[in-house]
């Protein structure tokens, strides 16, 4: 069953291991999807399998006339808007690495990350919305992270942006609703990707201890959930944060090292 024929998407951040396969997913129900990076040439990588339903296109989230132009390319060439999904955020390698605490952050990096990460959000729901609306309504699903729920050791500018993510995605629900607007947000915890892979070497076994499910999550977990609700399956949810990380923040803080006691007890 195609959920999404006949309706076009916007993918943010579209060229890297979530955001392809959200383009994919959603071409696969049936969406035309404009695949828009940073990075040109991992858009055109990301949109060339979708064939005539998919556009590559090349803009910055954290400037406003970019966004607009985006959306803008997007409505030319598909004809309307009904699906935005926020997914792009701040990964320089060598600006995140210096988004730290409170007190070492450079002031630069932390205004930086949140003009990427939540002022983008932001711009795509300001552009997007008037299109949705003329079309009879939309769905907009951004990119949050478990790190907004939760503090951690480093990125503050991070966690604090997927934060502030959770709470933009509750005011463009509730002002936007009878507009026939939804607007949700999807926590992904740690996801299964190449880079985890070369991460720092034991990282990824630490925190495999503290999720539920017996495996990480992949970029086509979190695919499918976006494209429900994207789809008309999910009409009656809005403004929610819905975390899918195998179950990392539902559990006592304890529990790994209670099983890990249990087990050696046992």
């Amino acid at each position: 069953m195609k959920r999404l024929e006949g309706k076009v998407a916007i993918v943010t951040g579209g060229g890297g291991g979530i955001g392809s396969a959200v383009a994919r997913r959603l071409a696969e129900e049936g969406a035309k999807v404009a695949v828009a990076d940073i990075f040109e040439d991992s858009a055109r990588r990301a949109a060339e399998p979708l064939g005539g339903n998919g556009l590559a296109l090349a803009f910055d989230a954290s400037d406003a006339a970019s966004v607009k132009a985006m959306v803008e390319a997007t409505v030319t060439h598909f004809g309307r808007l009904d699906i935005l999904h926020n997914n792009a955020a701040m990964t320089d390698p060598v600006k995140s690495p210096q988004d730290t605490t409170a007190v070492d952050i450079p002031l630069e990096i932390w205004r930086e990350i949140l003009d990427v990460n939540l002022t983008g959000y932001l711009l795509g729901c300001k552009y997007a919305i008037p299109h949705m609306v003329a079309g009879g309504g939309g769905s907009i699903i951004n990119t949050a992270s478990n790190s907004g729920s939760a503090g951690d050791l480093a990125r503050i500018a991070y966690g604090s942006s997927k934060g502030a993510i959770i709470a933009l995605t509750k005011y463009v629900a509730t002002q936007h609703g009878r507009q026939n607007i939804r607007c949700n947000s999807v926590a992904p915890g740690v996801v299964l990707t190449e880079a985890l892979e070369k991460t720092v070497p034991g990282l990824k076994e630490i925190i495999k201890r503290h999720i539920l499910t017996p495996e990480f999550g992949t970029p086509d977990d979190i695919a499918a959930l976006v494209a429900f609700l994207a789809s008309d399956e999910s009409r009656y949810i809005t403004g929610e944060n819905i975390s899918i990380s195998g179950g990392g923040l539902v559990h006592q803080p304890h529990y790994a090292d209670l099983m890990a006691f249990m087990e050696q007890a046992g």
